[in-house]
């Protein structure tokens, strides 16, 4: 039995026991509970003992204990008492001796001012000598030696800081440092243009020869770069450079241990750091003339760049491995940062332009894709079958992006695709004006297919936009989540890039209602407008011509002379005419038509619909849902046309008016199939067209005072006032 439980603050008793009863696999067993119960009487006896011992013996001791705290006690007041004497004889030895300590204190001080101002002549006396020497020493040109006499002025001139004429001898010792330096400078920037550090330690003693050695360090790698270019004539642009990068590693390391020989109180890494900055920004053809050649002579511009930025990038971070190896963690952040800013700066205006590379690269893609056919179905298929193609398109530019600039090119990266998408969305619009000028006013159900195959094709590049435009925001999170050294925005861009990129980065980030393709998707969006609106023409225009006959004064004439329709005869007796019947007809076998496209999942055409009108948006989820819609509009464009027609009419007679009224009536039946109610318009215009001529004045009240006066007017009834 597990007890340990018993010691935690929370011990809970019934839990306990429930869990132990549960985790027990005899727990159906009467004695196990009996068993359970004699165990802690006896775990209780046992606890129950042992606090008796250790009761008797704490009591045991606790004598002993007082004992001791009492002599405890006593020592302290006897230590205290002891403590207060000490204190009150080291006061008595202050009181006597205090102006004894301060006289001490005077004449130390007094000595320390006498030895400063021995030393101060002696240095006086030795300046003197010095001075006298070095004429001598000059006329020999020993360096060596004229170095360790300006050493001791320096260090007498120290001491004679105080004296009148300090700036007069400092002005001395400066011009006896110059004509050393002229001596010396010579031989020095010969030793240091070949490493020998053995000749130019002495000289370097006491002069500051650091400006030969960055000069003699810049001329000579400049120098190499020349040269190389001469040598290297017949290789490419990014063979120089990546030769001269190699070139610049390893004068970083042989120069690095020849440094803190001859320079041993200056940082290495910070003159080296100096140096090749100096030396990136003054070589002779520059990177960017370089480059710019080679641009010119190659197609693939894109190609040549993500090249060269790669060699860029190895040597950069090769660099800034071997500084930190060498500086041992005491790296000058911002000195390395200057360093990058050098090694990228010929990236700036490449980086400006990436926007004109992308863009024509990308032009230059779309014009290899064949979308237009000679034959109208053709050129839709192909325009299906292109959207993957174009799609890659588009996230190969994002990943060149990223390999170019490090995504700090993401504002020319965008101008680039809507260029080249608004390019694809062309191509729909040739398809579509195609489409316009086939379209004929009969029945044309392959056209209807074709205008739907366009929809839907557009629906799936809006689809696959969504998506882009997802990963294009997600890159420039990541971007602005990322925390290195190297922040790229700062080496790539310029000022007014800058400013731009981190607008889009802040827009992206705080959620600013910003879409990244807007123009793109604003254009797919009207594309998928004019193509519905098109495929409704198509499948409206047969109706059309079917309810133009409504407004021919042909179509009532048979019925304004005829005696065999009168008012008497009742409303079964009329049949629809065949116009209506060819309506209803048409109407029927639409669904059919729509089956192939909206009777089936079909995200596509659903995100093309719901483009087009709030009204596909807010349907309902389910099969046909969006058939439905489209059923619907195309019965309220004839509803709209039909009371259109009947208000042109200039004549009816009763029995025509009957025979109207009857053809409506067949409408409403045929909508009603289709699930669709007739609108509020033909209702009323019905309802008006059946009403008697002697009652129409009072059975027509309610109805819209236009349709009311039309009707009347067509009727030729009279009216009541």
């Amino acid at each position: 039995m597990d007890i340990g439980s018993f010691s935690n603050d929370d011990f809970d008793t019934k839990s306990w026991i429930n869990d132990i009863l549960k985790n027990s696999e005899t727990q159906k067993e009467p004695s196990y509970t009996m068993s359970l119960v004699m165990k802690l009487q006896l775990y209780v006896q046992q606890v129950n003992n042992a606090l008796e011992e250790t009761s008797q013996q704490v009591l045991a001791s606790l004598p002993k204990i007082v004992h001791d705290t009492k002599n405890l006690q006593q020592e302290a007041l006897v230590l205290k008492e002891k403590m207060a004497v000490v204190r009150k004889e080291i006061e008595k030895i202050e009181h006597d001796t205090g102006k004894s300590i301060n006289t001490i204190e005077r004449l130390d001080s007094m000595k320390t001012m006498l030895n400063v101002a021995k030393q101060g002549l002696h240095e006086s006396d030795n300046w003197m000598v010095l001075v006298n020497d070095l004429e001598e020493i000059f006329d020999s040109k020993n360096i060596e030696h004229i170095s360790n006499r300006i050493i001791g002025m320096q260090n007498s001139l120290k001491l004679l800081v105080n004296i009148p004429d300090y700036e007069d001898r400092k002005l001395q010792l400066e011009g006896l440092k110059n004509r050393l330096e002229a001596i010396a400078s010579p031989a020095v920037v010969q030793a240091f243009n070949t490493n020998n550090s053995e000749y130019s330690l002495p000289s370097v003693v006491c002069l500051n020869f650091l400006k030969y050695y960055r000069k003699c360090q810049k001329d000579m790698l400049v120098k190499k770069w020349r040269i190389q270019l001469e040598i290297e004539q017949d290789e490419t642009a990014i063979q120089w450079i990546h030769n001269y990068y190699n070139i610049l590693l390893s004068n970083w390391h042989t120069h690095y241990r020849w440094f803190n020989q001859v320079f041993t109180k200056e940082s290495a890494s910070d003159v080296l750091i100096e140096v090749y900055i100096d030396v990136l920004t003054s070589l002779d053809p520059s990177l960017n003339e370089c480059i710019d050649a080679a641009l010119k002579q190659v197609s693939d511009k894109l190609s040549l760049l993500y090249d060269i930025k790669q060699t860029t990038k190895e040597f950069a971070n090769s660099l800034v491995n071997v500084i930190e190896q060498t500086c041992q963690g005491n790296m000058d952040t911002g000195k390395v940062i200057a360093l990058l800013k050098a090694v990228y700066s010929y990236m700036i205006t490449y980086v400006n332009k990436y926007a004109a590379y992308e863009q024509a690269t990308l032009m230059k893609q779309l014009s290899s894709i064949n979308c237009m056919k000679e034959e109208l179905p053709d050129t839709i298929q192909a325009l299906g079958l292109s959207i993957p193609s174009v799609i890659d398109i588009a996230r190969e530019a994002k990943k060149r992006c990223h390999q170019i600039t490090e995504n700090c090119g993401y504002c020319g990266l965008l101008i680039a695709l809507r260029a080249f998408l608004l390019g694809y969305a062309d191509f729909y619009r040739v398809a579509l004006r195609q489409i316009s000028r086939n379209k004929r006013p009969e029945e044309d159900w392959n056209t209807f297919q074709l205008c739907l195959s366009l929809l839907q094709n557009t629906g799936e590049v809006l689809i696959n936009l969504q998506q882009l435009e997802k990963d294009l925001t997600n890159a420039v999170l990541e971007l602005n989540q990322k925390e290195t050294l190297i922040e790229y925005k700062y080496l790539l861009l310029n000022p007014a890039d800058l400013k731009e990129f981190e607008s889009l980065v802040k827009c992206v980030t705080e959620g600013t209602q910003l879409s990244l393709l807007d123009h793109v998707t604003i254009e797919f969006n009207k594309l998928c407008v004019d193509i519905h609106h098109t495929t409704y023409q198509v499948v409206f225009a047969p109706l059309a011509v079917h309810l133009d006959v409504v407004q021919s004064p042909q179509t009532w004439t048979p019925y304004a002379n005829s005696t065999l329709h009168n008012s008497d005869l009742p409303d079964y007796s009329f049949t629809p005419q065949e116009y209506i019947t060819q309506i209803g007809q048409y109407l029927m076998t639409l669904p059919q038509h729509l089956e192939p496209f909206f009777f089936r999942e079909n995200p596509s055409l659903a995100c093309a619909l719901k483009a087009v009108d709030l009204e596909y948006s807010n349907a309902a989820e389910g099969e046909g849902a969006l058939a439905s819609v489209f059923l619907k509009i195309v019965a309220r464009g004839t509803c709209q046309g039909f009371c259109d027609r009947i208000l042109s009419i200039c004549e009816l007679s009763q029995p025509a008016s009957r025979q109207l009224a009857h053809d409506i009536s067949y409408l409403n039946n045929i909508l009603e199939e289709l699930g669709i109610s007739l609108s509020e318009n033909l209702q009323q215009l019905s309802q008006l067209l059946k009403i008697p001529t002697d009652q129409y004045q009072a059975q027509s009240s309610g109805c819209t005072a236009r349709y009311v006066a039309a009707i009347r007017q067509m009727r030729n009834i009279k009216s009541s006032n």
